[in-house]
């Protein structure tokens, strides 16, 4: 990461509230065309979450735990606070002397934006300001939240908006809190009525329909130089298993979650391409 911060933009997307086991599943099964080209090798590596429910975790990815992968370790990470005795910090860690990775890269010239999506970042009382509250430029409506039908189509949009008005020598830190994904999400699948209720089919659904969008965040964020993503989940949720529902609880379906990380080509990269023969 320390040959990434200062060269690169950086994008970090959360679906919020996505389960590994579906997301896994609509990859093998060629459901998410747009995501899949992406994913190293087409899959989404299986990781452990760092909270069971969207503020805790956040609080921990934004403190530069990341998901930690669902294998044994130690696992160096990303980025991390200075910290006397971590034995997560590497030669490649991206090191700040701040206490949380978005006030550290708002120190080495980023511009910080969050769009928000769950009810933890809409700021509309002093617990939903806490994690908008760590970046310079945050945004949230009524139509980026769960409640939305077409919330991530509303985000991507503003995310485009905040691509095009920045400066291109700024360097960008976007984070964009994905609600699809979270209950309700019965209204993503087709057929379905607010008495059908959210099951794990509309939850699959829902990422579908995240998927058929998420293409325009990806061209906003490469249009102006190369671009390192992040997309994972902060936290899975129960639909039924072992008599639980929800999240903010120890089950296997909210511990486990899926995780990618990858380069964006800019324009340059993009234009020097060979093109292809007919």
């Amino acid at each position: 990461m320390n040959e990434l911060v200062g060269s690169h933009d950086l994008l970090l997307v959360t679906l919020d509230t996505l389960r590994y086991d579906v997301a896994a599943e609509l990859a093998a099964a060629g459901r998410l065309p747009n995501l899949a080209r992406h994913l190293p090798g087409g899959r989404w590596e299986r990781r452990h979450a760092p909270g069971s429910f969207t503020y805790a975790s956040h609080q921990a990815i934004f403190a530069g735990f990341l998901p930690t992968p669902a294998s044994p370790g130690p696992h160096p990470r990303l980025f991390a606070a200075r910290f006397a005795g971590s034995e997560t910090t590497a030669g490649g860690t991206f090191v700040y002397d701040t206490p949380d990775l978005v006030s550290g890269l708002a120190g080495q010239g980023y511009r910080t934006v969050c769009i928000g999506g769950v009810g933890f970042f809409n700021k509309l009382g002093p617990l939903g300001s806490v994690l908008p509250g760590l970046f310079q430029e945050s945004h949230w409506e009524p139509e980026f939240g769960v409640a939305s039908p077409t919330s991530f189509e509303a985000q991507v949009a503003r995310a485009e908006e905040v691509v095009a008005a920045l400066p291109a020598d700024r360097r960008l830190f976007l984070f964009v809190n994905v609600a699809a994904l979270h209950q309700p999400n019965w209204f993503h699948l087709p057929g379905a009525t607010r008495e059908s209720g959210d099951s794990r089919a509309s939850h699959a659904a829902a990422l579908e329909y995240v998927d058929r969008h998420i293409g325009r965040l990806f061209a906003a964020m490469r249009s102006r130089r190369r671009c390192f993503a992040i997309v994972c989940s902060d936290h899975g949720t129960a639909y039924g298993e072992d008599g639980h529902t929800g999240h903010r609880i120890g089950h296997e379906t909210v511990w486990t979650v899926p995780y990618a990380q990858f380069l964006l080509d800019g324009p340059e990269a993009r234009a020097d391409a060979p093109e292809a023969s007919s």
